[in-house]
């Protein structure tokens, strides 16, 4: 019998990851290729989107070359984006015409400003589950729009494509037969009404983004295209699903029941809890789609870090204080106990659930004493202690208490940073062998999709790392008391109470 295998694509923030996974759910190649982070002198930060399709090119190339896999035996591929990154690019060559805005970026804050003076926040928060915010996507298109020529021409010849990673990846991949993207990422944009599932006029006008330019939504497991990857495969792929990547990992780790909850934790943190299939709206988070998948819809409260494994590389590239961040938990264990040092790393403003867009990174509480280990170990917890307040803001408005918190990404296979977790949250933390949820959670969909997988069980493929807090409760309320503090003098340093 004939195996079959599906390639899960993982197109993230700081480069592009493939992987090979055989009929039983396990990993028989992988390889990754970075790109560029393009960072200006006001912290703007944009990457260049022929890069990111050359990479993919290049990576399956790779694939074909060396994993010793016939590739007739390759059923077909899952996508799966970084997703708020704006892209735009021409309807009739494909062409990029401009770098892609970064999901960090904060450029279009004047612009969110100027709406929020205009009194749409209510009205954008009802239709999308999102607070206005130039974390998102449709402020970034605002922001070309109004200052890119060449998407300026675009528009007024209706030659322009705008949307996120996925859009733009399925364009070139199929020489522009597919423009299409589908509800996890749509739902992110800040123009997708999630209770109708829909692209809203109203705010397309709002934020000046032609409908026209946008992509037809579709199911996330419909067949999507066909690709041979510039003729490396024999063949054309059927890409027979698209996530966010986040959503992705929610998907991959088998939270498919109301309250299950994972905490992705790459380049930022998305922490998200399936909510079921209604949309449930919440001040301090916000409600977006997990996916459409055979016609039933789940919905997702979710909370997002800007800076999670990012401080780890600030750590590494700006302050060198380490040489890579396989050195952080060792200094982190080396710091004095009684320190009270505190990091709040808001490089780019604070998202959820204090939603202070001009809050300032801050070092608190620092001594004589303070050296190298305490500002590592202050950078770790510094991921812990978001995670941890977005957990209780969910768990605040959906009132239900989770146990057990599921966890992805490189950042990860941190020891120390996963027991800190635990000892903060006061859950269970279930780090899997698998770090690559984002490209599992798509390869395991498509796979589903064309029949690949099965009846295949989750539990027969992934297995867990088990961390439970270890610290009393006088303890923990120290160490949190200490935190929100610090959050506190951040916020009130540009005149906003949280």
């Amino acid at each position: 019998m004939m195996s079959n295998y599906v390639i899960g694509i993982d197109q993230s923030t700081q480069g592009t990851k493939v992987l090979l996974f055989d009929d039983l759910g396990n990993i028989v190649y992988k390889q990754s290729r970075s790109h560029a982070q393009i960072i200006n002198k006001d912290g703007w930060i944009s990457h260049d989107l022929d890069e990111i399709y050359q990479n993919v090119i290049l990576l399956m190339n790779d694939l074909v070359q060396n994993a010793g896999v016939p590739v007739k035996e390759i059923s077909g591929i899952g996508l799966s984006v970084q997703r708020e990154t704006a892209a735009a690019w021409a309807k009739d060559t494909g062409k990029s015409l401009t770098k892609a805005i970064v999901w960090q970026d904060g450029r279009a804050v004047d612009i969110v400003e100027l709406l929020q003076k205009k009194g749409i926040a209510h009205e954008v928060k009802a239709k999308t589950g999102l607070t206005l915010s130039p974390y998102f996507t449709a402020a970034k298109l605002s922001w070309m729009l109004k200052n890119v020529p060449e998407v300026q021409t675009a528009a007024i010849n209706h030659n322009l494509c705008m949307g996120t990673m996925d859009t733009w990846l399925l364009y070139r991949l199929t020489h522009g037969h597919a423009f299409k993207t589908e509800p996890s990422n749509a739902s992110r944009t800040q123009l997708l009404d999630i209770n109708k599932v829909a692209w809203d006029s109203s705010l397309c006008h709002a934020f000046g983004v032609p409908l026209e330019a946008l992509a037809t939504i579709e199911q996330s497991n419909t067949l999507f295209g066909k690709t041979d990857f510039e003729g490396i495969f024999p063949k054309a792929l059927p890409i027979h699903c698209m996530l966010g990547d986040s959503q992705a990992a929610l998907y991959g780790q088998g939270c498919e029941n109301i309250g299950d909850v994972k905490a992705t934790i790459g380049t930022g943190s998305s922490v998200m809890m399936n909510i079921g299939d209604k949309p449930v709206q919440s001040s301090d988070v916000v409600t977006s789609i997990g996916w459409k998948i055979n016609g039933q819809m789940t919905y997702v409260a979710e909370g997002n870090i800007n800076y999670a494994g990012a401080v780890v590389q600030w750590l590494v590239n700006d302050l060198k204080l380490i040489d890579s961040a396989n050195q952080a938990e060792a200094l982190a264990r080396q710091a004095i106990p009684e320190d009270h040092t505190c990091l709040v790393p808001a490089f780019s403003g604070l998202g959820a659930p204090y939603w202070n867009t001009r809050a300032k990174a801050t070092l608190t509480g620092m001594t004589r004493t303070t050296g190298r280990p305490e500002v590592v170990r202050a950078a770790l917890d510094s991921i812990a202690f978001q995670i941890n307040d977005i957990l209780n803001a969910i768990d605040k408005k959906l009132a239900i208490k989770t146990h057990v918190l599921k966890v992805d990404g490189g950042v990860t296979a941190n020891a120390y940073l996963m027991q800190f977790q635990s000892d903060m949250s006061n859950l269970v933390v279930d780090v899997p062998d698998i770090e690559e949820l984002s490209a599992f959670g798509v390869a395991y969909c498509a796979g589903r999709s064309m029949m690949v997988y099965g009846n295949l069980q989750l539990n027969k493929v992934l297995r867990y790392h088990e961390y439970r807090r270890t610290i009393n409760e006088d303890r923990r309320q120290v160490i949190l008391k200490n935190w929100q503090q610090a959050i506190e003098q951040v916020c009130q340093s540009v005149g906003v109470t949280k």
